[in-house]
């Protein structure tokens, strides 16, 4: 039988992620994607693997039941696909600030390695000013695109009127400080803010 080929650990984290969505269909916002989102996973299952699958559902609970503790109407009106713990946002909100946040809290879950941050912003009060962000996050990433000390993808860079957010995983402190210092010097950046997460020092393991 099929079954016999999942290990306890795939039954009990499905278990957990069955659980959880139980949880957070149970919130305040019925009829919320959850049911698309398994679905989706299920039917992923033969290409990521079921325990991978099953991750990415864990992630998106997550990240869909922070967003619900946040704010109600970021839950509703941003959508989330997770596939080998990489993050897609998609959807319009209505102030810069909540499409930083979504990708904070995303970035904060357990398990995400990248986070592709496509929301849009209605009715932009200022497009110069939303030009001159742009700008920066655009010469921010090619210099770190440029730094060979620097791993450029498990950072993303929110510019909101000329306040750079870093968002994402180091893998030490000095890269982290290369990556402010790159900051630094781009052009317009009033304030830099980060919210990186430190990857531990891998210990060695013994002979």
């Amino acid at each position: 039988m099929r079954f016999n080929r999942f290990s306890q650990v795939t039954v009990y984290r499905a278990t957990l992620s069955i659980v959880g969505l139980g949880l957070l269909a149970g919130c305040t916002i019925p009829g919320m994607v959850i049911g698309a989102g398994a679905t989706a996973g299920i039917a992923a299952a033969e290409e990521r693997g079921v325990e991978t699958a099953l991750d990415d559902l864990k992630i998106d609970v997550e990240i869909k039941r922070q967003f619900l503790e946040l704010d109600e109407n970021l839950l509703a009106a941003i959508s989330t696909e997770v596939h080998d713990g990489r993050v897609l946002l998609t959807g319009v909100v209505d102030e810069p600030e909540m499409r930083m946040s979504a990708a904070r809290l995303s970035w904060s879950v357990d398990g995400v390695s990248e986070v592709i941050n496509e929301i849009k912003v209605a009715g932009d009060a200022s497009i110069a000013q939303a030009s001159k962000d742009i700008f920066i996050s655009t010469e921010l990433r090619a210099r770190l695109m440029g730094d060979g000390d620097v791993s450029a993808i498990n950072y993303s860079i929110e510019t909101v009127r000329g306040t750079i957010y870093l968002l994402g995983i180091a893998r030490s402190e000095s890269e982290l400080q290369r990556v402010i210092n790159h900051a630094r010097n781009v052009s317009g950046v009033r304030n830099i803010v980060p919210y990186v997460r430190v990857k531990p020092p891998e210990q060695d393991q013994p002979v």
